[in-house]
């Protein structure tokens, strides 16, 4: 049996404005079953879902792995699109409580299977790194805002100059609308979004897994070009003109700002707008169209102005890597907690737990003997 396709994503990210979830995303309320993880960190959550994933994957079924963006090597969430269900950690900062418990949600307890007694004797410590994990992330949070100022800096030059021709802008949309659109019936009056985040701002750095979410896809829209030359708004451009069609779409944020849409996905039509700039370039494949924003901008002439635009972006950068810096601190002091509870579970009752979920979610399938 060939193995599912692997999308990897962030239901949640550390953005200028703090922590900005997308949870409510993550599956449909409607879904067939949604299973909540609750528990505390090192209770084996992520590996939970992880194995599950796996095994679903193995079993040739497309998976989502929901990342989290506080530890990209640990999940919020996993999803099985074609089954319609999901398994999502609902704990903070991300709670999650059942919106149909019972018909759809189903809560599981890991902190059923961990030794209180033991945690209680590094009640003090636990606390005070805790306390310290709320400080680091304030700290990266305030760089992260100052990073989002000095790149609406960079941005700003070319509007503010008069560089940026809006009639050549308003042609292309309309031109790629035309492209993507012209033949295509209209598919319902009730055409929904999904919103999350392709890209996210983490302990390691700005990850991206743009690559699990579009090259799968017939085709690719490619947006070169320099920040502040209409690139995101481009792509809500195309993003409206395909909701007043009817079409449902995925709408992937800036993981600086939430409110920019960098990135779109149209599965009806099987393609993406991609919006291919720092820090998520994207490499053209073959047949896909290369928009570069360029062409309608007239290029800064004013060496003070370069300047001046030149140093914004350093500052961006500059306050990106002091950001990077309190979210690595911040991880590692969530390590030391996790190592406390990881000596008080009971890990091969948590691994039993695992197998019946696995179960229940085979059945589902109608193939629980099959591999």
């Amino acid at each position: 049996m060939p193995k599912g396709k692997l999308k990897k994503v962030f239901p949640g990210g550390n953005t200028a404005r703090g922590f900005y979830s997308f949870y409510d995303y993550i599956i449909e309320p409607d879904a067939a079953r949604i299973f909540v993880i609750k528990g505390g960190p090192g209770v084996g959550k992520s590996t939970f879902m992880r194995k599950i994933g796996e095994e679903m994957l193995s079993r040739g079924y497309d998976t989502e792995f929901h990342l989290c963006s506080s530890d990209n090597a640990s999940l919020d969430g996993v999803v099985f699109p074609s089954l319609r269900v999901a398994i999502i950690d609902g704990t903070a900062p991300h709670i999650v409580d059942p919106k149909n418990p019972g018909a759809v949600d189903k809560i599981i307890h890991l902190g059923d299977y961990w030794n209180e007694q033991g945690l209680k004797a590094h009640k003090k410590e636990i606390l005070n790194l805790n306390q310290e994990i709320a400080r680091l992330f304030r700290r990266a949070y305030s760089y992260l805002f100052a990073a989002n100022l000095f790149l609406e800096e960079v941005r700003s030059y070319y509007k503010e100059t008069g560089a940026l021709s809006v009639g050549g802008f308003d042609r292309v949309v309309l031109a790629l609308v035309h492209e993507v659109f012209t033949g295509k019936p209209r598919q319902t009056d009730s055409p929904k979004i999904r919103h999350l985040f392709g890209t996210a701002n983490t302990p390691d750095g700005t990850i991206s897994y743009l690559d699990t979410i579009v090259n799968h896809l017939k085709k690719r829209y490619i947006i070169n070009g320099d920040d502040g030359t209409g690139k995101t708004t481009l792509v809500r451009r195309i993003m409206e003109a395909a909701q007043m069609r009817g079409f449902d779409v995925e709408a992937y944020h800036c993981a600086l700002n939430p409110d920019r849409i960098e990135h779109l996905v149209i599965p009806r039509l099987d393609i993406a707008v991609v919006n291919s700039v720092e820090p998520h370039y994207y490499k053209p494949q073959n047949g896909d169209t290369v928009v570069d924003t360029m062409a309608w901008v007239i290029e800064l002439a004013n060496e003070t102005i370069a300047t001046e635009r030149n140093m914004a972006r350093q500052m961006y950068r500059r306050c990106m890597e002091e950001a990077t810096e309190f979210l690595s601190r911040a991880k590692k002091t969530h390590d030391e907690i996790e190592a406390y509870y990881v000596l008080n579970m009971d890990f091969t009752a948590i691994e039993a737990r695992r197998q019946q979920v696995l179960r229940e979610i085979l059945k589902l399938t109608g193939k629980i003997d099959e591999k």
